[in-house]
């Protein structure tokens, strides 16, 4: 990532989940917070999509109901060093599963 800011089709595309899904989470968790400009339209930075690789993480991977991941959230911040292995793992993850779908 080298940008400041994110459109939501970018990160929607990085996670792997449909814009309205980034949507419901902004309104689901409270550590979601991306900028709007006078038209609405979301930015995110670095630090939002890392929260919703998390709740993609805690929700899709792991199993938790939303109500289990807003508790995970608030039991171990974001900048757990585990939870960037975490990230970066399930980058990797993701990243094999598009290689192989390739092939």
């Amino acid at each position: 990532m080298d940008k400041l800011y994110y459109s939501i089709g970018e990160v929607a595309e990085m996670l792997g989940e449909p814009q309205s899904v980034l949507r419901f989470w902004e309104t689901a968790f409270d550590e979601v917070h991306p900028v709007k400009n006078k038209r609405g339209v979301r930015s995110y930075t670095e630090h939002d999509i890392g929260i919703l690789q998390r709740i993609r993480h805690l929700t899709r991977d792991c199993g938790y109901t939303l109500d289990g991941a807003r508790d995970q959230l608030r039991m171990r911040p974001l900048d757990d060093p585990k939870q960037e292995i975490i990230n970066r793992l399930t980058d990797v993850r993701r990243f094999l599963v598009d290689l192989k779908e390739q092939l």
